[in-house]
């Protein structure tokens, strides 16, 4: 008996609606891809979105409790009793401004700092970009943000009607995207290289949490930088989240310090953190599902 092989080979007739290949160069972020996968991306955002309180007796009414929770365990123990200063802002707005800002951020870094580890059984079953996940976690806290924002806001119209010194700066208020793009990227960049990270170190999941909780402590959530000893502030400049939350402070309350420069030393790190995760992560996505 005889078999005879023949050997089939594509035809130009043969149309192709996606090519997939292994990613050789690093740089090879495909954004452009990541672009065409936009309504999956949306399709991500409401599901964190809806899915966080899904079931839950109060469902979105958390979003706002646990900021003013915080807020008030904050003036209590920090304002009434350590009696912290707050650049002459009342007490509630100056704790309650860096809890909804702060709040973002450690969001946006511990939530994409899961995405291998969280989402691997999707990533094994069907291709998309691998990007789409934490992008669309930025999304949906930043939903989140502007909920919590509103809330914050509210509070500020009623201390002005009764009478309080606030002094909002409209042109800082009209950049607060920009700050607002200063945070998201932070996280993001972060959050991608510690998940990277994960899929071969599983402790840092458990520093993770921790680790915000002591960043937070380093930043003047609780505490203006100009209650810092002047010979000390700059172990508190050093970190990449204090202009952007001194300067959110400035635009909406009027207090605080905003140093361009210190702000342009932050966007820059954002940019570094970001570039440098986008290609840790474009790296560990290609054999990551072999060490997960």
């Amino acid at each position: 008996m005889t078999i005879n092989l023949q050997k089939i080979s594509p035809t130009q007739d043969d149309n192709w609606d996606m090519v997939i290949e292994p990613q050789r160069n690093l740089l090879d972020l495909r954004l452009g891809e990541l672009w065409r996968y936009k309504d999956l991306v949306m399709l991500f955002v409401r599901r964190d979105f809806i899915s966080v309180y899904k079931q839950t007796i109060l469902g979105p009414l958390w979003y706002l409790i646990q900021p003013l929770l915080t807020t008030i365990t904050f003036t209590v123990i920090f304002g009434n009793i350590a009696s912290l200063p707050t650049d002459g802002l009342p007490q509630f707005l100056f704790y309650m401004s860096g809890t909804v800002v702060w709040s973002y951020f450690a969001s946006c870094l511990t939530k994409t700092s899961e995405t291998f580890v969280q989402n691997a059984n999707l990533f094994g079953k069907v291709y998309f970009p691998r990007l789409a996940v934490p992008v669309s976690i930025l999304f949906s806290n930043l939903i989140t943000f502007l909920i919590q924002f509103a809330m914050f806001l509210v509070f500020v119209l009623y201390f002005f009607l009764r009478g309080t010194s606030i002094q909002p700066n409209w042109l800082w208020i009209a950049l607060s995207p920009i700050l607002m793009l200063m945070m998201a990227g932070l996280g993001l960049g972060f959050g991608i290289i510690i998940s990277s990270l994960t899929t071969k170190y599983r402790d840092l999941r458990f520093l993770v949490q921790f680790g915000v909780q002591l960043l937070m402590y380093a930043t003047p959530v609780i505490y203006p930088v100009s209650s810092i000893p002047e010979r000390f502030q700059w172990i508190i400049l050093v970190n990449p989240m204090t202009p952007v939350i001194e300067a959110f402070r400035f635009a909406f309350l009027g207090a605080g310090t905003v140093n361009l420069n210190s702000l342009l030393y932050s966007f820059g790190f954002m940019l570094v953190v970001v570039i440098i995760g986008s290609i840790i992560f474009n790296r560990v996505e290609q054999t990551f599902m072999d060490t997960v």
